[in-house]
């Protein structure tokens, strides 16, 4: 493969993988404003649920006191007056209607307030208005909705809605007394709106009824539990809701109207049932906007500390007072919102590094065929030239033989009889070692396990090496003082490693050849060492040296013959009979090659 070829792939692989990084990246931060989106709904939706349960106790207290007090009246102008037991009974007739109505009002709350939850924005329109423009389809075009931005109030925007006709157009009377709102929702930056349809806030005939009793009984209505229901104003004017019980209540110091341990307890409740359970601080502030209690304090020291961030206001409905507010902050949301995504980190993470590993392994996996590829061209054109000498030479010796002169010489004839099956025998052994690495890899390479005398082993190879060396003019050392040297093994193979380690001595030497070969006992193993004082190595030479293919360079000048398969075999062949080797080397000063097997009595132990 070109380098070309190569660095396009390493930029083609680092592009996707930088994609890859930006799509997570990208994905987790919208996952993050997902949740924080979603947390801030569902804190919001809490908040406005408990502002009307600590309204309603208010009311329900309320209610609940006063009937004692007036039955407790009641019975004293029983006992002094009999006579107005007629009246008694219009009382509790009145106080009866009263609770119904009072229940209907109640009720037209709850689904309010369920509305506002469910929808961001919403705008009470009147029936007539209703009937005239939204119900008829065909006249929706002349209905406008703006927005109007309210006051800030914490960090919070309390937007209007404002709905009104660009156009007068003949009005429709309202057909029922129904509360009906538009409700906005903005999807796509687009805004939506649904009409949805409430009971009315009171009913006229229960209000009716109240009216005539009370004027039968002549009360005041002040010293009644509930002193007025809903007045209908018209059909053009919206319904307003005026009790007496709010009017009194209202009165009342703020700071004794609200449970501090009741609206902690609500919040808790409500945080729960959506999964919030993690730690928050409380502040209250009444009608003046003075605050009134609070459940966490800044430290001294503490200076980027941020307020609330959630509010909504209690009492809402009171009349003639601003109401109060009711503030919550999660001093550890970001954390929170961390911790609901991190069931989704953890995968991405592993499968990033999956990644990453994957693009290291593959780019080491294209360097390294390279190399081999280089590797193996360098031994293509090596085996070349050591193939072709000896083809060469037994090509001359054949022709010189068809010589008559030369074939009538018996002497000649021998002689190049001779080169020939030299030459011959040279070109075998170059087509073994070949195939012995082609078996190896194949992992079909036939080892016998026999016992073999590596004394006896390293003494054959040596004698069949000694012309070698002296034409080498080569100085051979031995010490084979190995009392134990019975191993298990292949005598063939074992006899091409030793043979493979002598070869590369005499042909890695400058000048003429300093081998010294020993071998001794070390615990339960024999060890073989092959020392010479040639050439030597660099550490990076050294650990390439069992590479297939590898061969240390020695310039442009071929007198070092070999494929460069040579210690790879012998690195292989030691593997399989349980033996190691180490190499020690010094640039220029030599190296040693020691060779490690276990014995027998070993493995017999």
């Amino acid at each position: 493969m070109k380098k070309r070829s190569i660095t396009l792939i390493i930029w083609l692989m680092s592009i996707a993988l930088l994609g890859v990084m930006a799509m997570q990246y990208y994905f987790v931060r919208e996952s993050y404003k997902q949740k924080s989106q979603l947390f801030d709904e569902a804190v919001t939706a809490s908040l406005l649920t408990v502002a009307s349960k600590i309204e309603k106790r208010e009311v329900y207290d309320f209610v609940k006191d006063q009937q004692k007090i007036d039955r407790e009246k009641y019975r004293k102008e029983q006992a002094k007056q009999k006579n107005l037991a007629t009246q008694l009974a219009l009382r509790k007739r009145i106080e009866e209607l009263r609770m119904q109505q009072y229940e209907l009002e109640q009720q037209f709350k709850d689904e309010e307030d369920l509305l506002r939850s469910r929808f961001p924005l919403i705008a009470y329109i009147e029936n007539p208005f209703y009937e005239t423009y939204v119900k008829r389809t065909r006249y929706n075009d002349l209905v406008t909705i703006r927005i109007l931005p309210g006051e800030i109030d914490r960090e919070v925007q309390n937007n209007m809605v404002e709905v009104y006709a660009t156009k007068k157009i003949p009005t429709v009377p309202a057909k029922d007394d129904s509360t009906r709102y538009l409700a906005f929702s903005n999807t796509y930056n687009v805004i939506n709106w649904v009409v949805r349809a409430l009971p009315p806030r009171a009913d006229l005939k229960i209000a009716f009824q109240i009216h005539a009793l009370e004027k039968q009984l002549q009360l005041n209505t002040a010293q009644n539990i509930i002193d007025s229901v809903a007045v209908i104003g018209g059909k053009n004017k919206e319904l307003v809701t005026s009790i007496a019980a709010a009017e009194e209540l209202s009165k009342r110091p703020f700071r004794d109207r609200v449970n501090f341990a009741y609206l902690q307890r609500e919040l808790e409740i409500e945080f729960s049932k959506r999964d919030i359970r993690s730690p928050f601080n409380i502040e209250v502030r009444d009608d003046q906007s003075l605050l009134i209690y609070e459940t966490w304090r800044k430290k001294e020291g503490d200076r980027d500390v941020q307020k609330a961030v959630y509010s909504t206001r209690l009492f809402e409905n009171d009349l003639g007072r601003s109401p109060g507010r009711v503030s919550i902050y999660f001093p550890d949301k970001p954390s929170i919102i961390r911790d609901n995504i991190s069931y989704m980190l953890l995968p991405m993470a592993a499968l990033l590094a999956l990644l990453i590993g994957a693009f290291a392994y593959t780019l080491s996996i294209i360097f390294r065929q390279k190399k081999i590829s280089e590797m193996k061209t360098d031994f293509m054109n090596n085996m070349t030239h050591e193939f072709k000498t000896p083809v060469a030479t037994i090509m001359i010796a054949s022709e010189s033989l068809r010589d008559p002169e030369i074939s009538s010489d018996e002497r000649r004839v021998n002689r190049l009889a001779n080169i020939i099956y030299d030459e011959n025998v040279r070109l075998g052994n170059h087509i073994e070692r070949v195939l012995n690495i082609a078996r190896l890899e194949k992992e079909n390479l036939k080892i016998e396990k026999v016992n073999v005398h590596i004394n006896e082993v390293v003494s054959g190879v040596l004698d069949s090496m000694a012309l070698q060396l002296q034409k080498a003019d080569g100085v051979l050392t031995t010490d084979i003082s190995a009392l134990d040297d019975l191993v298990v093994g292949d005598e063939l193979h074992l006899s091409n490693v030793f043979f493979n380690l002598v070869d590369n001595a005499i042909k890695y030497s400058h000048e003429a050849p300093d081998i010294t070969v020993k071998t001794f006992n070390m615990k339960h193993s024999i060890v073989i060492t092959i020392a010479d004082k040639g050439m030597g190595m660099t550490k990076d030479q050294k650990e390439k040296i069992f590479d297939q293919f590898y061969r240390i360079p020695t310039g442009n000048i071929h007198n070092v013959k070999g494929f460069g398969l040579g210690l790879s075999y012998v690195n292989d062949i030691i593997k399989r009979l349980n033996g190691k080797i180490q190499v020690k080397s010094e640039k220029d000063k030599g190296t040693t090659f020691e060779l490690t097997f276990p014995l027998k009595s070993a493995n017999l132990s």
